[in-house]
C-alpha cells in the first residue's frame, strides 16, 4: 500500500524557483494573455456577450470534480425550469454549475471594493455551496476537522494526499493571502504558486477545486492582467486532468514547484489563445447579426432581440415574448422570422402548455468549439 503524500509544511512560498527554466514560457504566456485582454476590452457588454463561454467554464470546472451536465443542459434547465424530465443527479449537477456562476459573479462584485483576500474567498465559497451537495459542509468557513483526498470512502491511511491540519490552517491561509500582495518577478508565476498552494491547503470541506480555479481570473483582474475577471482555464485542466493532479501532488511529494509553474504557464498560454479565438468569433458574430437581424426583421427592436439571444442562447419562446424591451406582437413576428431563416433552431417543439424551446445555435457552437447544436 502506498504512503499518503502529506502537506509541505514551511515550504510556501518556495525559496527557490528555477526561473531559467520558465523564461521561455513567461514571455509568450503574458503576451497571449495581453492579446486576449485586448480583444476582451473591445467587446461591448462582455458580461452579456460572453455568457456562453462563462457558463462553459463553470461546466468544465465542475466536470473536473465529477459532474456530467453540459452547457446545453444548463441553458435548457434555465429555459424550461425545474421539470420532472431531468433526473435528480443531473439536476444536482446543473445546480452546482449555476452556483459556480453565481459565486463568480458575487466575488467579482466584491472586487470592486476589496482586494482579493480571505473574505472574498469565504463569501465566494458560501455562495458556491448554497443549497447544493456539500451545503452541510460549513459553507464559507474553513474546516475544523481533518480531511484527505483519495478513493471515495477511503481511510486516512489509504489516502493519496493529506492536506494541512485544521489547527494550522488559519495561519497558512494568512500566509497565502500575504503572498497575493507580495512583490514578485512575474504575476503569472505568482498566480501558479497561489493556485497550487490553495489546492494543497484544501481549506474547505468541499468545493476547493472549483474555488481554486475561480481564483485564476479573479487574481488576473485584481492585479491588472485583464480588465474584467473573465478568463477560462478549466478546458486545459480538464483536458490534462491526470497531469493536473499529478503536478499538484508532486509539489508536496518532491518540491516540484518549477514543474508545476511550467505546466500552469502552458495552460495560460493555450487557453489565452483559445479564449482570444472564441472571443473574436463571438464579437464577429455579434457585429454580423447587428446588420443581419435588423435587415431580416425590419424592426426597431432588432438589437434588443440580439442582446437577448446572446444573454440567453437557449430559451423558451414564452420567455422571449415576455421580454419587456420588445412588444409581444413584435416578439412573435421576430421569432418567426429568425426561425424561418435558421438563426434560431427548435430544440423542443411546444406541447400542451409547454412552450417551444429555441436556441441560437451559431453562438452555442462557438462556445462549445464544435458543431454540437
Amino acid at each position: 500500500m502506498t504512503t499518503p503524500v502529506h502537506y509541505h509544511h514551511g515550504k510556501f512560498p518556495p525559496p527557490n524557483i528555477a526561473w531559467e527554466r520558465l523564461i521561455s514560457l513567461i514571455g509568450p504566456a503574458n503576451a497571449a494573455l495581453a492579446r486576449y485582454d485586448g480583444v476582451l476590452s473591445a467587446i461591448p457588454n462582455a458580461t452579456v456577450l460572453l455568457t456562453p463561454i462563462t457558463t462553459q467554464e463553470a461546466v468544465l470546472s465542475s466536470k473536473i470534480e465529477g459532474t456530467q451536465a453540459t452547457m446545453g443542459d444548463v441553458f435548457e434547465f434555465e429555459a424550461q425550469g425545474d421539470t420532472t424530465e431531468i433526473s435528480p443527479d443531473r439536476k444536482a449537477d446543473i445546480n452546482e454549475i449555476l452556483n459556480y456562476r453565481k459565486s463568480m459573479k458575487h466575488a467579482s462584485n466584491l472586487l470592486k471594493d476589496l482586494p482579493l483576500c480571505q473574505r472574498v474567498v469565504k463569501e465566494a465559497h458560501q455562495v458556491l455551496l448554497e443549497g447544493v451537495r456539500g451545503h452541510g459542509k460549513s459553507p464559507g468557513e474553513y474546516r475544523r476537522i481533518p480531511n484527505w483526498i483519495g478513493p471515495q470512502g477511503c481511510s486516512l491511511e489509504e489516502a493519496r494526499y493529506v492536506p494541512i491540519s485544521a489547527d494550522q490552517l488559519p495561519a497558512a491561509m494568512s500566509e497565502w493571502e500575504k503572498y497575493i500582495h507580495a512583490d514578485v518577478p512575474d504575476r503569472l508565476v505568482q498566480l501558479a504558486l497561489l493556485h497550487a498552494e490553495f489546492e494543497a491547503l484544501h481549506p474547505f470541506l468541499d468545493g476547493n477545486g472549483r474555488l481554486g480555479r475561480m481564483m485564476v481570473p479573479l487574481f488576473m483582474h485584481n492585479v491588472g492582467l485583464i480588465q474584467q475577471p473573465m478568463f477560462y482555464i478549466s478546458a486545459f485542466f480538464e483536458g490534462h486532468r491526470d497531469e493536473y493532479y499529478e503536478r499538484l501532488l508532486a509539489i508536496s511529494r518532491e518540491g516540484a514547484w518549477t514543474d508545476w509553474c511550467a505546466f500552469f504557464l502552458r495552460a495560460v498560454m493555450e487557453q489565452a489563445r483559445d479564449n482570444e479565438h472564441k472571443t473574436r468569433l463571438i464579437l464577429d458574430l455579434y457585429e454580423r447579426m447587428k446588420t443581419e437581424i435588423p435587415a431580416l426583421t425590419r424592426s426597431q427592436y432588432a438589437i434588443h432581440a440580439l442582446d437577448f439571444l446572446f444573454d440567453r442562447p437557449i430559451f423558451a419562446a414564452t420567455e422571449f415574448l415576455m421580454f419587456e424591451k420588445i412588444p409581444k406582437p413584435t416578439g412573435k413576428r421576430v421569432l418567426q422570422v429568425l426561425r424561418e431563416h435558421g438563426i434560431l433552431r427548435t430544440l423542443r417543439e411546444s406541447s400542451g402548455r409547454r412552450p417551444a424551446t429555441l436556441c441560437f445555435r451559431e453562438l452555442l457552437n462557438i462556445a462549445e468549439g464544435d458543431e454540437i447544436f
